[in-house]
């Protein structure tokens, strides 16, 4: 399929991992002792969605199925590499396509949602290990929430996107009130989430430039880069802990 997806602010690009030493530039793939501490207090952990939760770009795979999956594949590329802000990349990918309400529907059951291994375990142990879970992408809740029901995520610990459709069903654009439809959208929603539920301690996990700008003070304590789907070296040399495998994840909650 599918599944739901700024540079970098000067914030997210100033973070230093937290590493046992500097050994090499993947020196992250081996945790410290306080990486490893703050994972499994962890009260929350928040999960980007595309090439991460699923193994697919969603944008990307609901362009190609109109038609126009290169040059939208290039745009993500950029935005996820944090070459252009998220926003300009949306828009200039949504408007090279614009996706009619049957059109998405007709994608959603030819094309369902592919997960990443391991993902589905992990969650349900995050879930017995006492940590909420939340889904925060720059993809689409009409992506988004089949993922989210197959997880049992539910609805309200969605932060993403909404694309927009007149009466006719011709699309017309998509919500800009959402704060993920933004650069900086990821930390807003990820201190959203703290404030309102007063967690102590939350992970982010993803692979693009937009995961790693939440990893700031007030937002998440913790960055774990999943390069299982795609590795983004400028995001991966700045994570916290990169990881290839979600079991490496599940296996530290032992």
């Amino acid at each position: 399929m599918m599944a739901p997806t700024n540079s970098s602010n000067s914030k997210a690009g100033s973070v230093k991992p937290i590493t046992a030493s500097s050994l090499g530039r993947l020196d992250n793939t081996l945790p410290s002792k306080e990486v490893l501490d703050l994972w499994q207090k962890a009260d929350a952990v928040c999960f980007d969605v595309d090439s991460t939760v699923c193994v697919d770009e969603g944008i990307d795979e609901l362009a190609e199925f109109c038609g126009a999956g290169k040059a939208v594949a290039e745009w993500t590329a950029r935005a996820m590499g944090g070459s252009v802000p998220f926003e300009e990349a949306l828009a200039a990918r949504l408007d090279l396509f614009k996706p009619s309400l049957s059109t998405v529907q007709d994608f959603l059951e030819k094309r369902p949602p592919r997960l990443s291994p391991g993902i589905m375990e992990l969650v349900q142990k995050l879930k017995e290990s006492g940590k909420t879970v939340y889904l925060i992408s720059g993809g689409f809740r009409q992506m988004i929430n089949p993922v989210a029901s197959i997880l049992g995520v539910p609805t309200e610990n969605i932060f993403a996107n909404q694309l927009l459709f007149n009466d006719s069903g011709e699309f017309t654009g998509f919500d800009v009130n959402e704060p993920t439809s933004r650069s900086g959208g990821k930390p807003t929603a990820v201190e959203l989430i703290r404030k309102v539920h007063g967690y102590k301690t939350v992970v982010m996990i993803g692979d693009g430039a937009t995961d790693l700008e939440a990893r700031r003070p007030g937002c998440a304590d913790l960055f774990i880069c999943y390069g299982g789907v795609q590795l983004r070296e400028a995001v991966s040399a700045k994570a916290d802990w990169l990881v290839y495998n979600f079991k490496d994840l599940i296996n530290s909650l032992e």
